[in-house]
């Protein structure tokens, strides 16, 4: 099979980035920037074993719950938030588990890349795989983090949500660009609500923290993957900062937001109707 870029230039495809990633030619691309599927657990005292018959169990429980809500037509991740928000009320000892992603994707962002030049949003939960991972490739590494200052307010026997982790790694010869006003390593924030009402997407990342790590870690012309790209809010950076991009989303709800957010069409106008939104 013939592996050619350009039918994915500056386009968002809908479809699983494992697969599609693999139609991607190697040393192709100049930057990634992308937010995976977090790895999770929560409930419960103590550590739960993945082998164990009674986690086991609780994964189903989950896997069906978000079965049940892709037939009933609902926002799967609203409505996977809104299991875990009760079950946390009410006290119940259920498990909930997302597993992240595999190294079998991480290979494939290193075979695309011209040289390794990656930012991976995670949670502390995934800190070890990624930094043992490109650690071994001889990677420079710098963390980088968000702290929102209006975090959900699940502290159950645990910490605010409060912060999201950015691994950064790159290759020797891989140069930073920007300046002082745009390598900040951390940033303090609210959770952008208005951009979530505005784009109906639960988890909407600040653009111009995005921005940011376009201008610091590309050129002009440059062509940068991100392969879980939700909202589309890499590809907005890229458009407009003069870069190539190409998505991936496997959500066909969410695939459809990015589309039109990249086409400058915002979902609640879609829903109400411009002349509408002007009474409110």
């Amino acid at each position: 099979m013939t592996k050619d870029i350009n039918k994915y230039l500056n386009k968002v495809v809908c479809g699983d980035c494992y697969k599609l990633i693999k139609e991607i030619p190697d040393k192709s691309i100049d930057l990634i920037i992308t937010d995976p599927p977090y790895q999770f657990c929560m409930g419960g005292k103590g550590k739960s074993k993945l082998g164990s018959r009674k986690f086991k169990q609780k994964i189903e429980i989950y896997n069906l719950d978000t079965e049940r809500t892709k037939e009933n037509g609902k926002n799967e991740e609203s409505e996977r938030l809104r299991i875990i928000s009760n079950t946390l009320a009410n006290g119940k000892n259920t498990q909930f588990i997302s597993k992240g992603i595999t190294n079998d994707i991480l290979d494939e962002m290193v075979r695309v890349l011209k040289k390794i030049n990656i930012y991976i949003r995670c949670n502390k939960e995934q800190l070890r795989q990624l930094i043992d991972y490109f650690d071994d490739l001889g990677c420079f590494i710098d963390l980088l983090s968000w702290h929102k200052t209006n975090p959900i307010p699940t502290c159950n026997d645990t910490y605010l949500p409060d912060t999201e982790y950015l691994i950064f790694a790159r290759e020797k010869g891989v140069k930073l660009n920007g300046c002082y006003d745009t390598k900040h390593k951390y940033y303090v924030s609210e959770i952008n609500v208005s951009d979530k009402k505005l784009y109906d997407h639960p988890t909407i990342k600040p653009l111009n923290i995005i921005k940011n790590l376009v201008i610091n870690s590309s050129n002009e012309n440059d062509v940068i993957l991100d392969p879980f790209i939700g909202s589309g809010t890499t590809a907005v950076a890229c458009k407009e900062l003069g870069r190539n991009y190409i998505g991936f989303e496997l959500n066909e709800h969410f695939h459809q937001i990015a589309v039109d957010r990249v086409n400058g069409i915002k979902q609640c106008e879609k829903k109400f109707g411009i002349d509408q939104l002007k009474l409110f």
